[in-house]
């Protein structure tokens, strides 16, 4: 068979890279003297590369995470309160999969939407979908899904996202309809999906950011029973990373 035929084929079949690497072996030495299944394995090795390299970048994409963060960037150290066994363990996706819930605890500035992107980068790795919310822009999206009928179709795309990210979590308090709004997406969650949330507001004083204590003992029995609890500790990142000098006595 013709080259060039065969190569355009491989275009028509959307096998863009293992096209490329072909090329690379007909134009190159190197390869000539490798037994054939060995050459196919590099170029299907080449088109597989490529397709779990796009997959990703689609997942980040959709993600819409604030921070291009990764479990290696991570400062894993005892004394931000990380234990580096559980931080590698959950950066494998195991807790996605059995749909458990993650909450990240810690004062303003220790790091936690850093540490939200980088387990959700990681589960967008493992091949999960995921999206990343602030939790007043989501309650005024959910707000205006209400008033122009998109409600439903709203809620099924939550349900159907593998990982739900909740960054800023009840940093004010809630009405009424903002937390019938969480229940419904938590319910539809619970034992299907996972959900990260991350907060400043202790888990004791979440109670009293709701209106009714029904509903908020609805919404915290859906999500804090079965979460693993990271608890950040240590300065503000944006006190220690300022570029500002320090003050001199």
């Amino acid at each position: 068979m013709l080259t060039q035929p065969l190569l355009d084929k491989l275009t028509r079949l959307r096998l863009g890279a293992l096209r490329v690497a072909l090329e690379e072996q007909l134009q190159s030495t190197q390869y000539a003297d490798l037994p054939f299944e060995d050459r196919l394995g590099l170029l299907i090795d080449r088109e597989c590369t490529q397709r779990d390299n796009n997959r990703l970048k689609r997942r980040l994409k959709t993600a819409k995470l604030p921070i291009p963060a990764t479990i290696e960037d991570l400062n894993i150290s005892a004394s931000r309160g990380l234990d580096r066994r559980l931080i590698l363990h959950l950066a494998q996706g195991d807790w996605i999969r059995q749909h458990l819930n993650i909450l990240v605890l810690g004062p303003t500035g220790v790091g936690k939407t850093f540490l939200s992107s980088a387990l959700a980068h990681a589960a967008c790795r493992c091949d999960f979908t995921v999206r990343y919310y602030r939790t007043s822009r989501l309650l005024h999206q959910l707000s205006l899904a209400h008033a122009d009928g998109s409600y439903p179709e709203l809620l099924h795309a939550l349900a159907r996202t593998q990982l739900l990210v909740f960054d800023d979590w009840l940093r004010d308090p809630l009405g009424r309809s903002q937390s019938q709004d969480l229940l419904e997406i938590l319910d539809d969650r619970y034992g299907q999906r996972s959900t990260l949330v991350a907060t400043q507001v202790p888990v004791a004083d979440w109670h009293i950011r709701f209106p009714d204590p029904t509903l908020g003992d609805a919404i915290l029995d859906r999500l804090i029973h079965n979460a693993y609890r990271l608890n950040l500790e240590g300065e503000s990142r944006r006190k220690t990373d300022s570029p500002l000098p320090m003050p001199t006595t």
